[in-house]
């Protein structure tokens, strides 16, 4: 039982920090920066909790066009601490090669869990019309990925299906991800 519990808190912290990682990669890519002192309460966060993190990275890894490696590199780093620490936990069995791809594929599910959680939060928002910089920020991360949907997938009784097909791909890759991670995880056992 308490190995369960420091999982799921190990888990929580991993996905925080893993998940600011990639939200900073994102929003670096989508050219969303901290805009001063009044910029958006939300990338100050994600900056503030992740420089410690990625600006040393961002020393010895180059950005490949405008995706920040680093930050792609820092949420790699911190699933890996987790497998590590949790394979430490449960008696240091077995081999540490396994570790790095299953810090891969935790890494991807991160992103869709990341997609997931930000298409909610902007489904949500769109339902009570809200005009605050959160509502703007998500807005401007959710709508380069829901674009081309919604030019394929006509509206409905004026009702926009793009966020529940995008849910639907996500779930579908979540999916493909556990198969994946399950065949690979095999062949290298």
């Amino acid at each position: 039982m308490l190995i369960q519990i420091f999982s799921l808190l190990l888990d929580v912290v991993a996905g925080l920090l893993g998940g600011a990682c990639l939200l900073r990669l994102y929003m670096q890519h989508q050219r969303i920066g901290m805009g001063g002192a009044s910029g958006n309460p939300l990338s100050q966060f994600i900056f503030a909790l992740t420089d410690w993190l990625v600006l040393p990275l961002r020393r010895v890894v180059p950005s490949v066009g405008r995706w920040d490696s680093a930050s792609l590199l820092a949420a790699w780093l911190v699933e890996l601490a987790q497998f590590a620490v949790l394979w430490l936990v449960l008696g240091a069995q077995g081999s540490l090669l396994p570790l790095p791809v299953l810090a891969v594929f935790g890494t991807l599910r991160l992103m869709v869990s990341m997609a997931m959680g930000l298409l909610i939060v902007h489904v949500v928002l769109s339902w009570v019309q809200t005009d605050s910089p959160l509502a703007r920020l998500i807005d401007r991360m959710c709508e380069p990925v829901l674009q081309p949907l919604r030019q394929a997938l006509p509206r409905l009784g004026g009702i926009d299906l793009s966020p529940l097909v995008l849910v639907l791909l996500l779930q579908i890759a979540t999916i493909v991800l556990a198969h994946l991670q399950a065949v690979t995880m095999g062949s290298v056992a």
